[in-house]
């Protein structure tokens, strides 16, 4: 069937010009009502193509486990009425997405001030973001972008300098006389904290804090100020690293009906990792920028990358984000991941 003209057409169906009866009657080729699950394959390499038109592979054990979310009855077919839903909540989504851009912490002390990622074991260099976070912002059209800042009180629980405020719980691998930078110790806490500690950087209304002068910040973006919090750090835009208090982020998400997410800035595997861990929890369809991302150590950035491909998240170059956005490459992970919380929702 790959080869027959019949099947090309399928792929050259456009689900952006069709209604809902059309699209349902297109792929219904037997005409009894209801597609079976080679039906809905076909409807599946149709809808998963990049710009292109090439269709992108979709795993069987994938295939199969959409289709029976979407068979409600599982009675082995998707009828008209179980069709109204994927088209209305997955089929359009997929289509139309909306997109926000999460710029992470693109600041002078990560750059070139106390905290600069230059000096950590990866060497990357905080700067090489720029220019390309600059393009995607001027070439991609999202529903919104936000920029997030490290937002730090000066005897924030994370500066190694302040490491003496607060007793060391005695499971501490590390005594208060002993730590260096980038050292883990265990607060006393109820529960214990776990901290890594840092030099002091990005304290509130220094140069450090702000943004770096070459980044472009577009006109009404969204600003998450985090780790304002003096007795618990906060790596992601989404919550504090004890969930106790979350910065709203999602609230004002879900007012723009966002669907997805884009994240890029620094560093790669401390706060865009832990934002990206959030947003999959949170239920967004995640891409993770490569080019947009500097870190700390490339073990760990491995460790996301592995975490984000595993949760149905995508991990793509800037240049490709202008057609995801667009709803013209589709990729088959972010609709698996839209199924999957359709389902969760349901339940």
């Amino acid at each position: 069937m790959s080869g027959s003209t019949e099947f090309i057409d399928f792929v050259n169906f456009n689900f952006t010009t069709c209604n809902m009866d059309a699209c349902f009657a297109a792929f219904d080729k037997d005409c009894d009502g209801k597609l079976n699950l080679e039906e809905f394959r076909t409807l599946c390499c149709a809808l998963f193509r990049n710009n292109k038109g090439e269709t992108y592979k979709v795993e069987s054990d994938v295939l199969l486990s959409i289709f029976e979310i979407f068979d409600q009855n599982s009675d082995g077919n998707i009828d008209r009425e179980e069709f109204v839903f994927c088209w209305n909540n997955w089929i359009k989504t997929i289509v139309r997405p909306v997109s926000a851009a999460l710029i992470i912490d693109v600041q002078n002390d990560f750059i070139s001030g106390t905290l600069n990622i230059t000096n950590c074991p990866a060497k990357h260099n905080g700067a090489d973001v720029i220019q390309p976070i600059n393009n995607l912002v001027e070439v991609v059209d999202f529903e919104t972008v936000v920029y997030s800042y490290d937002w730090h009180p000066s005897d924030h629980v994370s500066f190694i300098d302040n490491v003496s405020l607060r007793k060391l719980h005695e499971s501490s691998p590390i005594t208060t006389e002993n730590t260096k930078v980038y050292d883990t110790v265990v607060f006393d806490r109820d529960p214990p904290m776990v901290q890594k500690l840092w030099p002091r950087h990005c304290v509130q209304n220094t140069w450090g804090s702000e943004l770096h002068k070459d980044l472009k910040v577009v006109e009404n973006a969204i600003k998450i100020y985090k780790g304002t919090n003096p007795d618990v750090d906060s790596y992601s835009l989404f919550w504090d690293n004890q969930k106790l208090t979350d910065t709203k982020l999602n609230s004002l998400l879900k007012q723009k009906n966002v669907t997805d997410l884009y994240l890029c800035g620094v560093a790669y595997d401390v706060c865009v990792a832990s934002t990206a861990k959030d947003a999959i929890t949170s239920g967004y369809r995640t891409v993770l920028l490569d080019d947009c991302c500097r870190g700390v150590d490339l073990l760990d950035i491995e460790k996301v990358k592995t975490f984000i491909r595993e949760s149905h998240g995508v991990i793509v170059e800037s240049d490709q984000v202008k057609d995801m956005v667009e709803g013209n490459d589709r990729r088959p992970e972010l609709g698996y991941k839209l199924a999957l919380e359709l389902k969760h929702n349901r339940q």
